[in-house]
């Protein structure tokens, strides 16, 4: 069970990393996402195939996989978009508006109750954000884009659900990524026509960040997630993936020292959101303990 939150907390820490390599990879964001969807896929076909753990699936599966690669790239698109238009501590506290968006989409996309405290919570975070997006006039572009991510990334992990119950996940992220790296790969030609690249090679440098992306915080951070979750529940294991905004702004305060450029408002608005990850965490314990409880009666 120690090594299992070892290996999640590992692997939470590689997520919150992604956005310092987000500035340390000088490409734009979207020569960025190619490359990295290019590296992870191509690495987790050797791998998984060596492994044997991919799956034969129907080729309406395979679509709609790719389909969902293809939100997916757009969503770390707009998630370094964010990053190299402000910063990424903004890119971070906007991530974590994803709760928001999860809370009102899902109930149309697979008919489940709403979770009105969900909404609620999410509505502070909105509020944070908002705070910091009309005080701090010097990050709106990035903010927009960093909400546009989140919204994004909702979409694709309520979809992908669907899949989990049939599918390993070890094929769904290969298939998913694979679609991505296609279907990204059919736009690039229109997206560098209104956003040109200064650079399509990446030089030793960037390619050496790239590796760190995709090797380890795309195909090992995997990797590890899964092998905790053999060990641990899902439920703390998405409980604890709460902290990657937080890992994250930490890393980009030491490496960058963006503490030193952030207003009060960001404070404020940051406060508001932490305020409201936490009494969501709280919820969440709560409701685990409840039904631990009624399992041994």
């Amino acid at each position: 069970m120690k090594k299992a939150f070892i290996q999640l907390h590992i692997a939470v820490f590689l997520a919150g990393f992604t956005g310092i390599l987000g500035r340390l990879i000088s490409l734009n964001e979207g020569m960025l996402v190619w490359y990295r969807l290019l590296i992870t896929s191509l690495t987790m076909w050797i791998l998984f195939s060596i492994q044997k753990k991919l799956q034969r699936i129907a080729r309406i599966d395979m679509l709609k996989l790719a389909g969902i690669g293809f939100i997916a790239a757009l969503h770390w698109v707009t998630f370094y978009g964010s990053i190299k238009y402000a910063n990424a501590s903004v890119a971070l506290v906007c991530f974590s508006s994803i709760g928001f968006f999860t809370a009102l989409l899902e109930p149309a996309i697979v008919r489940v109750p709403v979770k009105w405290i969900e909404v609620f919570l999410g509505l502070l975070v909105i509020g944070g954000i908002y705070i910091i997006f009309h005080f701090d006039t010097r990050y709106k572009t990035g903010i927009i884009l960093g909400v546009i991510s989140a919204f994004l990334l909702a979409i694709v992990m309520i979809i992908l659900r669907q899949f989990v119950q049939r599918i390993n996940t070890q094929t769904i992220l290969t298939y998913q990524l694979t679609g991505g790296f296609i279907t990204l790969s059919a736009c690039m030609p229109f997206y560098l026509h209104y956003f040109p690249a200064a650079n399509f090679l990446p030089g030793w440098e960037n390619l050496a960040w790239l590796l760190v992306l995709s090797w380890f915080c795309s195909v090992w951070a995997f990797q590890l997630s899964a092998a905790a979750l053999k060990k641990l529940s899902a439920f703390t294991v998405n409980l604890n993936f709460n902290l990657e905004p937080v890992y994250g702004i930490i890393l980009a305060f030491i490496v960058f020292k963006e503490n030193e450029f952030l207003s009060k408002w960001f404070y404020a608005g940051f406060a508001i959101i932490a305020a409201a990850l936490l009494i969501h965490i709280i919820i969440l314990l709560k409701e685990q303990k409840r039904n631990t409880g009624y399992a041994g009666n």
